[in-house]
């Protein structure tokens, strides 16, 4: 006979292959399709470099992450580790800033999805965007294991078309390793900040690989499945991202990117290669709805974690009977994006949604500092390169980018001052011993 605990409790059904596939789906998205273009006007062809700054910081983030999960394998991320290793606000503070970011996030993938699937007027754009968030969050609905079914699918397709642009750059005929600048690189755009600047914005890109570490209440073995699956899928996705960073460039250099709002169309199109444009299409549309579906799935059990220590409301921490899922929370989050899909352009949020995630990112690498040796499997050194990491990409991005964040951050933590601070159940604190005995 189930107990009360068990029924608040989330199935555990990932593998690790599931577990590396949802990393992949978080991070494959919709970012290499859109954030190539802003980078390269902040740095021109060091758009490379700053994707190599980017790919280190993500890779602290990603292994303090992936040690935190093992020893808390519950939902939350880093709204949980914070709270258990820093304390109750800068859990509050790391989980507010995800929910926020990502959740504006979601709003800008369905109307970038819908801007790839419909090329017709404005409103039918929002309204299969608005169509696309109740399509997926349903599915979300069903249970874990079909969200991690059709991750597989829209991974698959995604990387396909990827290979399709490629392929088509370097049969055009017209791409030139020239392009990328060589040393001038360093120099040219913004300089040392503006290479700083685009990896802050390609961070966005990047910033899908902790979404195993938010599901760990859903991983078979955390302490095995979790660590191997955050760096392997990780390092798949920095292999993908700088092989098409520099098939992009060398079709045409950073001002054909800098100045398009579609990057790869207009890579393929000056590689002469244009017939393979509908490949980016299909793909922006695909990669699109790959990282919507993973990012219901993450704000959803963050949310989670949040309402069972009265961080949010109460309602949004149960648990659906049959299906094992945070239903309320899910149901609550696509009706809040469904409103501003129909409302609002937050297609321009990159650097919003990067602000807040980096917040997130460095407290996730200061919790991560403060655990014992016998929990340790990285050097404490990688935690402050992070933590340094994160505070440096995020002052870098541009500036509305942070004070848009910081004022958000700042209204969340002073909102949480006049309620007053919530009583937590507990509920956490037995998660982990569950995930522990798991």
């Amino acid at each position: 006979m189930p107990t009360e605990q068990d029924e608040s409790r989330l199935a555990r059904r990932l593998g690790t292959g599931d577990a590396i596939v949802i990393g992949l789906g978080s991070m494959i998205g919709a970012g290499v399709f859109a954030a190539f273009g802003p980078a390269a006007r902040a740095a021109g062809a060091g758009l490379v470099i700053g994707l190599g700054v980017a790919a280190v910081i993500a890779y602290c983030n990603a292994v303090a992450s992936a040690q935190l999960a093992a020893v808390y394998p519950t939902s939350g991320g880093t709204y949980v580790y914070g709270r258990e290793r820093l304390g109750a606000w800068w859990g509050f503070a790391a989980g507010w800033a995800f929910v926020i970011g990502k959740t504006a996030s979601c709003a800008a993938m369905a109307l970038t999805f819908a801007s790839y699937a419909v090329p017709g007027p404005w409103w039918a754009q929002r309204l299969v965007g608005v169509a696309a968030v109740l399509a997926l969050a349903g599915l979300n609905y069903r249970g874990v294991s079909k969200t991690a079914t059709l991750t597989r699918v829209l991974v698959g397709l995604t990387l396909i078309a990827l290979a399709v642009v490629v392929v088509g750059i370097w049969a055009g005929g017209r791409a030139r390793v020239a392009n990328l600048d060589g040393w001038a690189s360093l120099t040219a755009g913004g300089g040392l900040h503006g290479v700083l600047q685009a990896a802050g914005l390609l961070f966005f890109a990047f910033a899908g690989y902790a979404r195993i570490a938010t599901m760990g209440e859903e991983v078979r073995n955390p302490a095995h499945t979790i660590p191997r699956a955050i760096p392997t899928a990780l390092a798949i996705t920095v292999a993908v991202y700088l092989v098409v960073a520099l098939s992009a460039l060398s079709a045409g250099g950073p001002g054909v990117l800098a100045h398009a709002s579609s990057p790869l169309t207009a890579a393929v199109q000056a590689a002469g290669a244009g017939g393979v444009a509908p490949a980016v299409r299909i793909g922006g549309a695909v990669a699109s709805l790959g990282a919507l579906l993973a990012l219901i799935a993450g704000i959803g059990r963050t949310s989670l974690a949040m309402a069972r220590n009265g961080d949010l409301p109460a309602s949004l921490a149960a648990v659906h009977p049959r299906f094992r899922v945070p239903h309320h929370a899910e149901l609550a989050l696509a009706a809040i994006v469904s409103v501003l899909v129909l409302t609002t352009d937050l297609r321009g949020v990159i650097g919003f949604s990067s602000f807040g995630v980096l917040v997130y990112y460095g407290i996730a690498n200061a919790a991560a500092f403060t655990q014992p040796r016998e929990q340790r499997r990285w050097p404490r050194a990688l935690n402050v390169l992070g933590i340094c990491g994160c505070v440096v990409l995020a002052l870098s991005l541009p500036a509305a980018s942070v004070v848009a964040g910081a004022v958000v951050l700042a209204l969340g933590l002073v909102g949480r001052v006049l309620l007053g601070p919530p009583h937590a159940s507990g509920l956490s604190a037995d998660l982990r011993k569950a995930g522990d005995q798991s």
